[in-house]
């Protein structure tokens, strides 16, 4: 940090200050390790030193005994030279790092103590620190739960990704719409992060491809090309008990030139510094809005960028440790390295080390083809056709010219074995084909993956059947044992132990302690479940944690809650998909129902979060639909306290830790069929939530685990929703036969909770109606309003409430991200713990 920062240490304080350090013997090392740095790296003492100083001074403290363990770990993988894990990924939603680090580290009580000695407090420090804005939604925050159990589990791995000047956006709330703010993260620094300038790597772009005869061999030369430096920073991952801490390596982009000095002296200083600022412009934000054809060539360049970065590393470690002295000897090359594709983004990976193989280190295609095939897996999170990448093949070629030529071989040598095998079925080659001509000629990156790839995985049970069934159907054909299932998990460190202190504290002094690296110890709960003093304490907590939850909400929107009332609450990335407009029609259903005077409603707090993407217009609507129903809700005296409505800005992990422990219902309602997975519905059921959704993603695998009494399944299932879509579904018919329904939707569509412009929301009122209501709210409306009564009439009773609760929380040892990991290091990746 820098030294000269506000209120330094005045230099006659210097020495009384040190002399003071060698006159405390008897304090603890973490209390000394925060004298310390108080002086030696904030240059401050006690009476000047602000919040944020003691922010930097926990950190620092915290970081010293990280690196420690992180020497260790760099030392004993270079001792023994495992197989390593490589997890590319666009995104890692990593959350705050000090009490996470502190708590794995267990040194938490200590440092709280040691601050408290100092007249501070560790809740005032960590709520300094800034969450790393690396990532969007439940991809980013999966990929960081993955990080958290190899490093837990002692597995050697490596993430890479990309060192994002600005996160996704910073959301806020104006008159009722999500305005999108730069997230600038990275103002004060990150005491995390290492730069690693010799980890710099050239990448090119642009150019153009030589083809050249040289010792009877044709080889291929990509000339001409732009290039951009990549340089490294390293954030550590401290596994939970244990010495091992893994690494975070992200790429920043760095201008060959920084300046240039004719361009300054001629006067011209925006030309000075163009190539510069141009160049650093990869690095600068996640997912540039693709609405533009510049926008598209970022996202391309941003893929390729970090991909080639990573590829190049993972050689360049592995060429230190192992001499080639023949072509041969690259055969060792799938034995020391496996490299895992965290969706479609890094998926031109195949083609970039196919071209580091074949162009740079100069092996034959069969035999660099070979090792490819034996090192890369993928995991695919979308059943949406529409959500899987693609690119022009213009672009492609004009970005990557060598890329595309690499592509168009694969493509040919895989159509030629497929026609051999499958003689006579040109549609099969059609639908197969990594270039996609139907389209105008477009690369289908999903294609490269998966043929790329010796292992495609989904991540729930449902979601990896439909795969071979649908989206993937012709793969599994052809490749009937690629194709297989590895459910998502969440890390209990982050969603149990850092969110919710209250409840671990419970758990442990019921069972012990154990469970934050074995969840199956959590089984030991379920006899508890019909013990009325731990149901009693069990309500406490989660009163407790609702009471934390409230005054958030209170401080962040304004709006007082009851935390006695139901809290409702549905957090995830918004999308129609994931049917946050099914929650509103409800919420206008209880709205209407206490308005005509119905009585014994449980009263209920409905909590909406969430980011729509800056160019998703009708995630924007709902968004403002949510917000123009919670004002006129909590503003009729009429209602009272029966029913809040809340839009909690600024979702992120940070939020998420205080939201999930204050759930009482968890909100899963995407039409079946349509969610991969989901990892918010297990976070919310570890933290004793009770699950309402459809028979989707891992709410399947959800209902298998806590069993068919401790949760709500409503709804089409997967099958039905593909039936009622073939028999010429009508959601008008359903408009007219159900009077609730119409009521709702009248009321949205003639501006009763838009007075000042009527016809705000014709367009949800045209796509439920009058555009064939895609995801189905109003087939599955009458569905999921009977069992939200039957929610409503559940919570009444507490004592049954709370069994059910204690039962979801003994029961979620399947949904450890370690279980998860295990899978994937034992069938996919064949990497050892050490």
């Amino acid at each position: 940090m820098n030294p000269t920062k506000s209120n330094p240490l005045p230099t006659d304080k210097i020495a009384p200050a040190m002399a003071n350090l060698k006159t405390t013997p008897k304090l603890t090392p973490v209390k000394q390790a925060l004298q310390n740095h108080l002086i030696f790296s904030s240059f401050k003492t006690s009476a000047t030193a602000t919040n944020r100083d003691w922010y930097d001074v926990s950190a620092y403290t915290v970081r010293d005994h990280v690196v420690a363990r992180w020497v260790k770990t760099a030392d004993a993988y270079a001792e023994q030279d495992p197989k390593r894990l490589y997890y590319l990924s666009l995104e890692f939603l990593i959350g705050r790092m000090l009490s996470n680090a502190a708590l794995n580290l267990g040194i938490q009580d200590e440092l709280s103590d040691g601050l408290t000695t100092l007249g501070h407090s560790l809740e005032r420090a960590v709520e300094l620190e800034q969450d790393a804005a690396l990532g969007n939604g439940g991809l980013g925050r999966l990929a960081a739960c993955f990080l958290d159990s190899m490093a837990t589990m002692n597995i050697p791995a490596t993430g890479y990704g990309i060192r994002y000047e600005f996160g996704m956006f910073k959301q806020s709330i104006e008159h009722g719409q999500q305005v999108e703010n730069p997230d600038n993260w990275l103002r004060y620094g990150n005491i995390w992060e290492f730069q690693r300038p010799e980890a710099t790597y050239n990448i090119k772009f642009y150019g153009h491809v030589l083809h050249v005869l040289e010792h009877n061999v044709m080889n291929s030369h990509w000339v001409d090309a732009e290039q951009v430096v990549a340089m490294a920073y390293d954030m550590p991952v401290p596994g939970y008990g244990t010495e091992t801490v893994n690494s975070l390596r992200l790429w920043s982009a760095k201008a060959t030139r920084e300046f240039d000095l004719r361009h300054f002296n001629d006067g011209n200083y925006e030309r000075a510094v163009e190539e510069r600022v141009e160049t650093e412009t990869i690095s600068k934000v996640l997912y540039p809005n693709d609405a533009s054809a510049s926008g598209r060539e970022l996202r391309l360049k941003q893929q390729y960028f970090f991909v080639s970065a990573s590829i190049q590393d993972i050689l360049r470690r592995f060429l230190s440790v192992h001499t080639m002295h023949t072509p041969a000897d690259w055969a060792l090359l799938p034995e020391k390295i496996a490299i895992q594709l965290n969706d479609t983004h890094p998926a031109i990976g195949v083609a970039e080390m196919m071209y580091q193989l074949v162009d740079v280190h100069r092996l034959s295609w069969d035999f660099a083809w070979g090792l490819v095939n034996k090192i890369f897996a993928y995991t695919n999170h979308t059943l949406m056709p529409e959500a899987l990448e693609t690119w022009s093949v213009e672009l492609f070629g004009s970005l990557l010219p060598r890329h595309l030529e690499i592509i168009y071989e694969i493509n040919w040598q895989f159509l030629s074995w497929v026609s051999r095998n499958f003689p006579g079925d040109a549609d099969l080659l059609r639908r197969v084909s990594i270039i996609d001509e139907t389209q105008g000629r477009r690369v289908r990156m999903a294609h490269l993956a998966v043929v790329g790839s010796h292992t495609v995985n989904g991540v729930a049970a449902l979601h990896s059947e439909l795969l071979k069934t649908t989206l993937f159907a012709d793969f599994h054909k052809i490749y009937p044992n690629k194709l297989t299932n590895v459910t998502n998990g969440i890390t209990p460190r982050r969603w149990l132990n850092q969110a919710n202190p209250l409840l671990t504290a419970l758990i442990s002094k019921a069972i012990g302690d154990g469970f934050q690296q074995d969840l199956a110890k959590l089984v030991k709960l379920t006899p508890l479940a019909d013990d009325k003093d731990f149901r009693k304490a069990f309500r406490a907590v989660k009163l407790a944690n609702k009471q934390r939850l409230a005054a958030k909400i209170h401080s962040h929107t304004g709006i007082l809650v009851n935390p006695n009332s139901l809290f409702d609450v549905q957090i995830k990335r918004i999308h129609e998909y994931k049917r946050q407009l099914l929650n509103v029609l409800h919420v206008i259903t209880l709205y209407n129902r206490i308005r005509a005077g119905e009585q014994n409603l449980t009263p209920r707090t409905v909590i909406f979060g969430g980011k729509a993407a800056p160019g998703y217009w009708m995630a924007k609507q709902i968004i403002r639909l949510i917000n123009d129903v919670a004002h006129v809700v909590n503003n009729d005296p009429a209602i009272g306290e029966q029913l809040k409505v809340v839009f909690y800005p600024n979702y992120d992990v940070s939020s998420a830790e205080i939201l999930f422990p204050g759930s009482d219902l968890s909100e899963q309602i995407s039409t079946a069929g349509t969610e991969a997975s989901g990892t918010g519905n297990m976070k919310m059921a570890l933290n004793g939530a009770l699950t309402i959704g459809t028979l989707d993603g891992a709410n399947v695998e959800i209902k298998e685990e806590v069993g068919d009494d401790n949760i709500f399944i409503f709804g089409l299932t997967t099958p039905q929703v593909a039936q009622t879509k073939a028999n010429g579904y009508n959601p008008r018919d359903y408009y007219y036969n159900n009077p609730g329904l119409k009521q709702v939707l009248d009321m949205i569509g003639s501006g009763f909770f838009s007075p000042d412009e009527h016809n705000r929301y014709q367009a949800i009122i045209d796509n439920l109606l009058n555009n064939g209501d895609n995801y189905l709210l109003l087939a599955d409306y009458a569905s999921y309003i009977a069992t939200q009564d039957e929610v409503g009439k559940l919570y009444q009773n507490q004592e049954e409430w709370s069994r059910r609760a204690i039962l979801n929380v003994a029961r979620m040892a399947k949904f450890s991200s370690d279980r998860t990991i295990g899978e994937y290091a034992n069938n996919i990746w064949n990497v050892k713990s050490l």
